[in-house]
């Protein structure tokens, strides 16, 4: 990925754990690498097809003064965000906040922060058998579409499919979807769970009937593991419901462990 840097932009902004640096403000100085695909507007020479760095020097120096906050990993994390959201060429952006005058009471240049953040793609697998199963469903697909660290780019159709897991239930209605996001799998999974209450979802029985149910099942090309998240997800190989989905949104998007496409995985199946 091409890189466009601006290198430290000075701003005096009110920013700091101590009250005086929050009145009196300080200096902060601010580098700021973009990710973005230049090939575009080197051919062409409109900059429209880039992103224009002069706008996003003032936008930067907008936003850190305009904001009071306690800490630089604040300052950071905010700004991360708020420029990947106004810029839809940036696809990562790195970040150094720089504290020229850190009050620590010993002789020092600079303290500073530094974070890289961008958008990630996610596969989400949908499902409901209990209730307006079509609504519920249309209710993720828009609520995780409302977030501002959310864009659902793909939907596949909605199929009807026998349950899975032995527990005697109605039909299923299933779909997945391909996702960007600012989120982390930890935060995705919370909102997902999150949308999952909003419909009322309890959690009784294992494989058992619900209004809805939402997973991850890729995210990038990581495996993660933790107590409460597996990605990939650990039954998607083996789940027609999720794989022909799937195939719809991405055939030849291989499974990060298995090294297969979702379409071999599928073929595997029959």
């Amino acid at each position: 990925m091409d890189k466009i840097t601006i290198k430290n932009l000075e701003v005096f902004a009110n920013h700091g754990v101590f009250p005086e640096e929050n009145v009196l403000g300080q200096k902060f100085v601010i580098t700021a690498v973009m990710h973005t695909d230049t090939r575009n507007a080197g051919r062409t020479d409109n900059l429209e097809q880039s992103i224009h760095y002069g706008e996003v020097s003032h936008f930067i120096k907008k936003h850190v003064e305009s904001h009071t906050f306690m800490l630089i990993e604040r300052v950071a994390e905010t700004l991360a965000e708020a420029l990947l959201l106004e810029y839809p060429l940036m696809e990562k952006i790195e970040l150094e906040i720089a504290k020229p005058w850190a009050p620590v009471g010993l002789p020092l240049e600079t303290v500073s922060v530094s974070i890289c953040r961008g958008w990630h793609t996610a596969y989400i697998a949908l499902g409901s058998n209990m209730g307006d199963t079509k609504g519920y469903l249309d209710m993720a697909v828009d609520r995780l579409n409302e977030l501002d660290t959310c864009r659902v780019i793909k939907v596949a159709d909605y199929i009807e499919t026998e349950p899975y897991g032995g527990v005697e239930q109605d039909n299923f209605l299933n779909s997945a979807l391909e996702l960007r996001t600012l989120l982390t799998p930890e935060e995705l999974l919370e909102q997902l769970h999150v949308i999952e209450r909003e419909a009322h979802r309890e959690r009784i029985v294992h494989w058992g009937p619900r209004t809805l149910d939402l997973d991850i099942l890729l995210y990038d090309d990581i495996i993660f593991d933790s107590d409460v998240l597996h990605i990939p997800h650990v039954e998607m190989h083996k789940r027609s419901f999720v794989l022909d989905p799937m195939v719809q949104l991405a055939p030849y998007k291989r499974h990060p462990v298995l090294g297969e496409t979702m379409l071999e995985l599928r073929e595997k199946l029959d």
